[in-house]
């Protein structure tokens, strides 16, 4: 088989991957099953996907189509060819403005489709949580909808027209067809015309669709997602007295890619939603009384009708992040709907809102009914998604398992169907907890359970068994939105009926007969508690580490923590960070879920004595530039720019360390000898000749420039000169407090006049400052894995500090990566404790500081200059994630007629030595012109270039020969 995959790659048009690593990545999606597929396939256009199809069938093989892999139920799982469409297929191909349609190819991102249909006024409505990433493609496979459904519809709705290539390699168009159109494909002498017939003969018979309209979900439930949607070609003119036209689109959609591969989609577009928009946030003291005002608030022209219960609530109550998110919730409501309305005028609005309290203040069911406009309406649905996520991210072996979730019954069934729900969970010992697309009828739930234990898994087979029975009590569909994969697929019988069950397999027989589309979902199902990502009652890998993962349960339950959601794959367009490198490359190894999931496999299953000694471990590992992104933006916390630091120093046990990483490891003892001579080193670094010396020895690529040294370091130049130091402008009033200023190592030797800066600005602002001088942060031993050396350093610094650093005495340093550091990787690497818990907790960015003084009234606007400054700030990566940017805005914001503007960059992309190493320079520079380059060159001359990471300045300078100042320095320069 292997020198059949190999030889198949060499004429594959596209990339073909048969590597452990590629089929370990794509074993998993965001369910909680595990599959090892035969290859990995990267094609690159439609005779690429005719050639899978046509070796799949020679090799008696399998097609499992995939794009974000963001899928719950294991509609990406399988063992045969997992083909992803998501690095080619993703163009947008044509618009038609006045029919409002879109032509895409199956990996455009939902979002980024909008915001190239903003310009037209145009949008597509479906989305879902995953819309930064999700992709077309999935969507209409998933036949997914969102919170917004109730207005715009599902997905289905929407689909007017797929080209598809179908199992024998024949590309077939679907769309609307009338009865004689219809006719006509039935007659052709073809696979095509084989299925058109297939589909009449089935549905043709007033007994089959009797049985249909008998069994399946209620024709209200708009979201329904139960086997393959023969249901909704029954009232066309095809099968009876009916004007609507046949489209078997609306079969396809839904069908999670077992009938055909699509690789264009035409979709149905609306007009941009209405500009004005306010939403009521009504409060319930029970959960039954929240219930029965779905039904009332539904009469009226509602856009998003969704619920939150108490214990979501409750996740929030104590979060300082989210406590201002609470500002609306009054008392202890058992639960809150939010109703959002939207009009394009703000009489009628009005209008709609008094409307829409009268109808609440008749039913009289609701006590407090809150009123919502702009930023406002943000707010609550942010806080509705962070409390499930609070509750999601939980640490240990038990965790929210998908598999009931996704459940959606008529209206006027929502309330006895949630109170019999509530009643099944009780017996099972699960807190029901009510998060819900209440205007459709749709519940999320999920049981908290250990798939590690059997125990656990008789739960999860037992709860999703009962939960079918009563979701077909209701005739509810089992899958409103989520689709039914492997974990819901079992239970179609159920649903729909034995009889129905068998006409799906005959439709699929029809349009696969050689079952190479995706097997294993919708019809003849894979065992829903068989494949679990874990071995149940294994014996728990013991992972010894250097770093303190206490708070993950370890090591590995950091990376059994991923659950696969893909938040790491969102673009450089979408906010926020995560993950450069895969941004750049747009290859799944490069995403934070691919590191977690190699991490996990790796740890688990590797028979060596040191289990970080992997190849695939160091391949995922080696683009992940420790932005440390996934801390704060991961919905589990997946920390792997910590991991990555353990895995390097257990992988130099086993193979050494190379020169260059001893080089950039001890870059503080090379710039402290550099400093005694400072003008004879930045001549040989500039040099033609041994600059590119230093390169080559130091695998350094040649185009990158190398850092100057500082004139004289800080440390001299603050002891020669402390008593004059301060100049005429010195602060005379009275002393505002006292600060320990951390002068790091770069800060030292590469950018003295920026420690001057910060000695200066805190002193002329009226704070005692005591210069600490001498200590290395550790950073970039951390950063290359040399922990044993930094560990020392760690605790050095802790015992100089822990009786220096106090809430009165706070330490504030200059470099995000180095004072920060203090706030993270001491916790895990310092032996004392206690005391580098006490010190973290009064260490500050120093533009966190100045922040908190502005805010007190201790540093104001009269202190700085009038004159007028446009600034532009870039963050270094290290503060978005373990900070903010927003203080740094502030500090900036002070001075009267400064006008700072934050860049909506993600990283830098140089993240300290990665952009100087010859094997990442390239994607370094990818990563500055996702956002960053672009940004600074479109900027006047005139305009100031903030950037307080040194990293981040030398690679503006690199990328856009700009020089960018640290915030502090443009601070200082505006003082009167």
């Amino acid at each position: 088989m292997e020198k059949r995959l190999n030889d198949f790659k060499k004429i594959f048009n596209g990339e073909f991957h048969i590597d452990s690593l590629h089929t370990s990545l794509y074993a998993t999606d965001a369910s909680v099953y595990r599959r090892i597929p035969l290859a990995v396939a990267y094609p690159k256009n439609a005779r690429g996907i005719i050639q899978l199809i046509s070796f799949a069938e020679t090799i008696n093989s399998s097609l499992i189509p995939r794009t974000a892999g963001t899928s719950l139920a294991g509609q990406c799982v399988g063992n045969g060819i997992v083909v992803d469409v998501s690095k080619y297929f993703t163009n947008i191909l044509s618009v038609d403005k006045e029919a409002k349609t879109v032509t895409v190819q199956p990996g455009v991102v939902r979002d980024e489709l909008n915001a190239f249909l903003k310009p037209y006024n145009l949008f597509f409505g479906p989305n879902t949580s995953t819309s930064n990433r999700c992709m077309i493609g999935g969507m209409v496979g998933n036949n997914s909808s969102g919170t917004t459904s109730i207005q715009y519809g599902v997905t289905r709705d929407k689909v007017l027209k797929l080209k598809t290539i179908l199992s024998d390699g024949e590309e077939v168009v679907f769309e609307k067809l009338s009865k004689a159109g219809f006719f006509r494909k039935m007659n052709l002498n073809s696979l095509e015309g084989a299925i058109y017939k297939s589909i009449y003969d089935e549905l043709i018979s007033p007994k089959v669709q009797e049985e249909i309209k008998n069994e399946f979900p209620k024709l209200e439930i708009h979201r329904r997602n139960t086997g393959y949607a023969v249901d909704a070609l029954l009232n066309t003119s095809v099968f009876g007295d009916f004007t609507e036209e046949i489209n078997l689109c609306k079969l396809l959609c839904g069908s999670e890619g077992t009938l055909a591969f699509t690789t264009e989609i035409t979709l149905q577009l609306d007009p941009l939603p209405p500009q004005y928009t306010a939403m009521v946030a009504t409060h319930y003291k029970t959960l039954e009384a929240c219930l029965n005002d779905v039904g009332v608030a539904m009469k009226h022209k509602l856009h998003t009708c969704e619920m939150m219960d108490n214990v979501i609530l409750d996740c929030t109550q104590k979060s300082k992040t989210y406590e201002p998110y609470r500002f609306f919730v009054k008392d202890s409501p058992k639960a809150i709907l939010l109703l959002e309305l939207k009009s394009d005028s703000e009489t009628d609005l009005q209008n709609q809102i008094a409307s829409l309290l009268v109808s609440l203040e008749v039913s009289k069911l609701s006590y407090h009914n809150p009123v919502l406009r702009g930023e406002e309406i943000e707010m609550a649905l942010e806080l509705r998604k962070a409390g499930l996520g609070l509750l999601g991210n939980m640490v240990g072996d038990k965790k929210a398992v998908a598999c009931i979730e996704d459940t959606a019954v008529a209206l006027e069934d929502l309330p006895n169907y949630i109170s019999e729900f509530t009643a099944l969970m009780k017996k099972y010992n699960q807190q029901a907890v009510y998060y819900a697309h209440a205007g459709a009828g749709e519940l999320h739930l999920r049981p908290i359970l250990n798939l590690k234990e059997k125990e656990g898994v008789a739960y999860f087979r037992k709860i999703t068994t009962d939960v079918a029975k009563l979701c077909k009590k209701y005739k509810g569909s089992f899958s409103g939105e989520h689709g039914d994969g492997i974990v819901r697929s079992e239970f179609i019988s159920l649903m729909i009926g034995e009889k129905n069950y068998e006409l799906l397999k005959r439709i699929k027989l029809a349009f696969d007969p050689q079952n190479i589309f995706n097997p294993g979902k919708i019809v003849d199902s894979f065992k829903m508690d068989e494949a679990l990502r874990y071995v149940a009652d294994r014996k728990e890998p013991q992972i010894k580490t250097l770093m303190d993962f206490e708070d993950y349960q370890g090591i590995l339950r950091l990376a059994e923590n991923c659950n696969g959601s893909g938040d790491c794959r969102k673009s450089a367009d979408a906010a926020g960070a995560m993950c450069p490198s895969y941004q750049a490359t747009k290859n799944e190894k490069d995403t934070t879920r691919a590191r977690a999931n190699i991490l996990r496999e790796v740890l688990t299953n590797n028979e060596a004595l040191n289990k970080f000694d992997s190849e695939e471990l160091k391949q995922v590992m080696d683009l992940c530039i420790s932005c440390k992104a996934c801390s704060s933006e991961c919905p589990s916390n997946v920390d792997i720019s910590m991991a990555k630091a353990e895995f390097l120093y257990q992988y130099h046990k086993a193979h050494g360390v190379s020169f260059s990483d001893k080089l950039f490891a001890k870059s503080t003892k090379i710039n402290k000898l550099a400093s005694i001579f400072p003008k004879l080193s930045n001549w040989v670094y500039s040099n033609s000749i041994t600059s590119r010396i230093i390169r080559n020895i130091g695998g350094v690529h040649q185009k990158r420039s190398l850092p100057k040294i500082s004139s004289e370091s800080f440390q001299s130049l603050f002891r020669g000169k402390e008593m004059n130091f301060l100049g005429k402008n010195s602060y005379k009033g009275k002393t505002k407090g006292s600060v320990l200023l951390f002068v790091d190592e770069f800060s030292n030797y590469l950018d003295a006049e920026i420690a001057e800066d910060s000695y200066l600005l805190l002193s002329h602002l009226g704070y005692n400052v005591t210069v600490i001088d001498t200590l290395d942060s550790g950073r970039a031993m951390i950063s290359k894995g040399f922990l044993k050396e930094a560990k020392v350093e760690v605790n050095k610094n802790i015992s100089f500090l822990k009786n220096k650093v106090s809430e009165n005495v706070p330490l504030v340093g200059i470099e995000p990566s180095a004072i920060l550091s203090f706030r993270d990787e001491y916790l895990r690497l310092a032996d004392d404790k206690p005391s580098a818990e006490n010190i973290s907790k009064h260490t500050f960015l120093i533009e966190e500081f100045l922040a908190k003084e502005i805010e007190k009234g201790n540093i104001t606007s009269a202190q700085f200059t009038s004159e007028e400054k446009n600034i532009k700030i870039h963050s270094h990566c290290h503060q978005k994630s373990l900070s903010n940017q927003k203080v740094t805005f502030d500090i900036l914001n002070l001075p009267k007629n400064y006008k700072p503007t934050i860049i909506p960059s993600g990283c830098c992309g140089m993240a300290g030595s990665f952009g100087f190493e010859k094997e990442h320079y390239e994607i370094s520079m990818q990563i500055g012109e996702l956002k960053l380059f672009p940004a600074v060159r479109k900027s006047a001359e005139d305009i100031i270039i903030a950037a307080n990471g040194t990293s981040c300045r030398h690679q503006i300078l690199d990328g856009t020969d700009r020089k960018a100042l640290h915030p502090v320095t443009v601070l200082k320069n505006a003082l009167l």
